[in-house]
């Protein structure tokens, strides 16, 4: 419960022993009194805007491909490029991203990102509006825009579990981290939305100038009303520790076999919505369907997954069965991939194509942020921003890859005239059948060796009651052995002193 007049919480335990001494006094009150500040919602708002901003210039043009590529006289292969840039320029980022945020702090890295942001926005603007006699200029500095807000996406969504950590409680992680990550979706729903509505009003600049607005109110936002890293309090005892040094962090990770395959399986699932997003319309326009109805379903298909995530987040937040959830939505997701890889390339079959696209967004899309709690929890003491970077930079790394490959199988069809696509239309059908394959591979991987205990969760409950982890159990045995002879001293977990708290 929060205090109308003083915006903050106060939990105190009751302590069942006497204690000696006025320094081990202040040491167990540091660690027993937690404080929950109503300011938390705004530093989510903050990300939310910034996450929901930079997703809108990630997918601008992928709704309208054909009618961009007309404009910036470029082929569709060049205007992926404006999508697959994001990508590229966020593997190399990922590893200083995360050391950014577990070093310098979650106030730095916001402030950094959303500049960087703003930048790219106003640049991508400018050169959208330039005149004719600058035509050949419009698509390079497009394209320069296009990288500095993607400079800018590993500040920004590699930070939603380290704020959930940071300014949240334990009740509450899981709907923090829920909503700031599908902010994300929110903003390609937007684009999918509006794109196809601003290029008929007025062209590729009307898209530019619009998508920038959000950019620089979450920019000042950012820069003025974020005034620290953390509260003064934490509002959990994971809070109050501190995380593993970024590079001890990484040789952990590489030794934890639960969150190796979590990376793998989950970049696989990353890399098929973004080439989802990214490549609907184009694969949707061989078979006569127009870039309105790509858009139709591409807000489909992110509506249902937030709708899913909201449904995941307070489920999960009140059973903690974040592995449960998490093989059951990506089994279904899997289903649903191959059955979008059918549907699409049938011909007058919009109420199927919608119903697909809307089943794969919400089993699918809507497990990522709690993947990423899983994420913490499997890896845990390693730092949030570390854990949950490393699996998104596995997926825009798959993304590249999943992107190349996917248009490199494709072929060229004779022109039909029930074809609306700008260009000579390309056949999908081989890459399609290969991305329903590969998930339904890398689903079937994560399903069968995944296990893993919730580390952090359990090092909480230690921290206030004083009982003991129960010892490791199922596949993952022998790499989170070592983590925990490392971790799970009563140093690290347990009150000073050894002293039992019961919380209120």
């Amino acid at each position: 419960m929060e205090d109308g007049g003083g915006g903050e919480t106060d939990t105190h335990a009751q302590v069942c022993c006497s204690l000696t001494g006025e320094e081990e006094r202040d040491k167990l009150e540091k660690l027993l009194v937690l404080k929950v500040y109503k300011r938390r919602w705004f530093v989510l708002l903050v990300l939310c805007l910034l996450n929901f901003s930079n997703a809108t210039l990630w997918l601008s043009f992928a709704p309208v491909a054909s009618q961009t590529a007309s404009y910036l006289d470029v082929t569709l292969a060049q205007v992926n490029w404006l999508s697959l840039v994001y990508m590229l320029v966020s593997v190399p980022l990922s590893l200083g991203t995360t050391w950014m945020l577990d070093t310098l702090g979650l106030r730095i890295t916001l402030i950094v990102g959303s500049w960087l942001n703003m930048t790219g926005a106003l640049v991508r603007f400018v050169g959208a509006a330039l005149s004719e006699y600058f035509a050949s200029s419009r698509y390079p500095v497009v394209l320069l825009g296009q990288t500095l807000s993607a400079l800018a996406q590993p500040l920004i969504i590699f930070t939603p579990t380290k704020l959930a950590a940071l300014w949240f409680p334990e009740h509450q992680r899981a709907t923090a981290n829920m909503l700031a990550s599908m902010s994300n979706p929110l903003g390609l729903l937007l684009a999918n939305v509006l794109s196809p509505l601003l290029v008929d009003y007025g062209g590729i600049p009307t898209i530019t100038l619009a998508y920038t607005v959000p950019a620089c109110v979450s920019c000042l936002l950012a820069t003025v009303g974020v005034r620290s890293s953390a509260p003064p309090t934490a509002p959990s005892p994971s809070a109050q520790s501190s995380s593993e040094p970024f590079f001890h962090g990484l040789k952990l990770l590489m030794k934890n076999r639960a969150y190796l395959i979590l990376m793998l399986c989950l970049g696989a699932g990353i890399a098929s919505f973004t080439c989802f997003s990214s490549l609907l319309d184009q694969i949707l326009c061989v078979q006569g369907y127009p870039y309105n109805f790509a858009g139709l379903c591409g807000a489909l298909f992110i509506v249902w997954g937030i709708v899913g995530a909201a449904v995941l987040g307070v489920y999960v937040d009140r059973t903690k069965k974040f592995i449960e959830v998490t093989k059951i939505n990506l089994s279904l997701s899997a289903m649903a991939c191959a059955a979008f890889s059918v549907v699409a390339l049938m011909p007058q079959q919009q109420a199927a194509v919608a119903v697909v696209c809307s089943l794969f967004g919400f089993f699918g899309f809507s497990v990522y942020p709690i993947a990423m709690e899983l994420s913490v929890e499997c890896s845990y003491p390693v730092g949030e921003a570390t854990s949950a970077g490393l699996i998104f930079t596995s997926g825009q790394v798959q993304s590249v890859v999943y992107m190349v490959l996917l248009q490199g199988l494709t072929t060229p069809l004779a022109p039909t005239p029930g074809s609306v696509c700008g260009e000579g239309p390309q056949s999908w059908r081989v890459s399609l059948m290969v991305m329903a394959g590969l998930c339904t591979v890398f689903t079937s991987i994560f399903v069968l060796f995944f296990h893993s205990r919730y580390r952090r969760l359990e090092a909480e409950e230690q921290a206030r009651y004083g009982t003991k982890a129960a010892p490791p159990t199922g596949p993952d045995q022998s790499s989170s052995a070592g983590l925990n002879q490392d971790h799970s001293g009563p140093s690290h977990l347990e009150p000073a002193g050894g002293v039992t708290s019961l919380f209120e």
